[in-house]
């Protein structure tokens, strides 16, 4: 039975309905991270020290990973993981043109050329097909990002590497908990790189970022970058830089940690209930929904629609007036900003990484939201085109 209303019938889908809601999460654990930074105003040690030390150890528990090193961002740590493998001037390192810009700003920050490759239009994600294409003498490194909560195909990612001789930056910025044929992100390459910024899966009380790897010697490098390069004592043996995580930080995330799977669980119970919802109300032939890949924990950072056919624009605008949180991530590839003018890309070289950009929508999926939110979400979004088809009628006139 076809959902469409008449204009002028629609129901009551008023109730505003957020991207995300924080508050929500933070009223369920609030008593234990009130407790958490209770502790380290108590104890007055802010930076690093065993709040860090404790956390990095359960997150490398978590990963399955050997060591963990807590910094200052995701960016950082991106960042970090360039300089612990002396990426820089005269290097490149393949990514993608569709991500946050912090993957290939790092890239650009060490001195080394970001090398774009365009994406598998199902995933978001690196199309593997295309790496050696994109590869030259000068590369040392390929950086898939796991976007949206999805890992990255590594499987021919691994084989190009051990061939080539090339290190594996995962940008896992929004993928903590997500795994690859049972692996956990962060653990697929030679350093795993997280963000813990608010809207994150898990997210602090402000920024902060942590490295993964199983690599005894990269791990002691990373743990010297971020304090300036310090074996102790005022002694520098690299340059590194200030990108400590805080003790604050660390505490909150500590308790939050405890969380993660079911958060995650519920959030891909979200996304189980909008594909049922997007099929009970007809929309599947008009709103491009994601897919979990075989063999993939999926764990959505980021719930996102296609809406082709240039109506991408005006949808958005229509939820935004009725007050129905969504977002667009990202409405301009790397590839095309303006800072990366000197790569000498152009439109068009990268076609799907630039139509993701076009017709993409990021829709509430955070564990909170609740079904009833999300049927509203849906029902906007079915009131929304039946609008636009009614505009877009044209009566046939009848002959004279």
């Amino acid at each position: 039975m076809s959902h469409i209303l008449p204009i002028g019938t629609q129901q009551n889908t008023t109730q505003p309905v957020p991207l995300i809601d924080l508050v929500a999460q933070y009223q369920t654990i609030r008593d234990d991270v009130q407790e958490a930074v209770q502790r380290v105003f108590e104890n007055q040690a802010f930076v690093l020290g065993d709040e860090v030390s404790n956390f990095e150890n359960q997150v490398a528990e978590y990963c399955d990973s050997t060591h963990a090193i807590g910094c200052a961002s995701g960016s950082d740590a991106l960042l970090l993981a360039l300089m612990a493998l002396e990426i820089g001037p005269g290097d490149e390192v393949i990514t993608t043109p569709y991500s946050f810009f912090a993957t290939a700003s790092a890239i650009a920050r060490t001195g080394a050329t970001p090398v774009f490759v365009d994406i598998d239009p199902e995933t978001y994600n690196l199309n593997t097909d295309q790496i050696e294409l994109a590869m030259t003498r000068r590369t040392k490194a390929i950086m898939p990002v796991h976007l949206f909560g999805q890992c990255a195909e590594m499987d021919p990612i691994w084989r190009i590497a051990t061939q080539y001789g090339l290190a594996i930056i995962e940008d896992a910025a929004q993928a903590i908990g997500a795994s690859y044929r049972g692996r956990k992100a962060g653990v697929l390459g030679s350093i795993g790189c997280f963000s813990f910024f608010p809207t994150k899966n898990l997210g602090g009380a402000g920024d902060g970022g942590l490295v993964t790897t199983d690599d005894k010697d990269l791990a002691a490098r990373l743990r010297r970058l971020r304090v300036h390069g310090d074996v102790g004592g005022y002694t520098h043996v690299d340059v590194g830089i200030n990108s400590r995580l805080d003790a604050l930080q660390a505490a909150v995330l500590a308790v939050k940690l405890r969380h993660l799977d079911a958060w995650s669980d519920a959030r891909r119970e979200n996304a189980q209930r909008y594909q049922e919802l997007f099929a009970e109300f007809e929309l599947r032939e008009r709103v491009g929904l994601p897919e979990q890949v075989e063999e993939r924990h999926h764990v959505y950072n980021q719930f996102t629609i296609r809406v082709s056919g240039g109506q991408r624009d005006e949808v958005l605008k229509r939820l935004r007036e009725r007050q129905v949180g969504c977002s667009i991530y990202y409405p301009k590839p790397l590839h095309l900003q303006e800072c990366f003018s000197n790569l000498h890309y152009v439109e068009g070289d990268f076609p799907e990484a630039e139509r993701a950009a076009d017709e993409t929508i990021a829709l509430p999926i955070f564990a909170e939201l609740g079904a009833e939110r999300q049927r509203i979400v849906v029902e906007n979004i079915h009131q929304i085109f039946a609008e636009l088809d009614a505009e877009s009628f044209v009566p046939v006139r009848r002959a004279a």
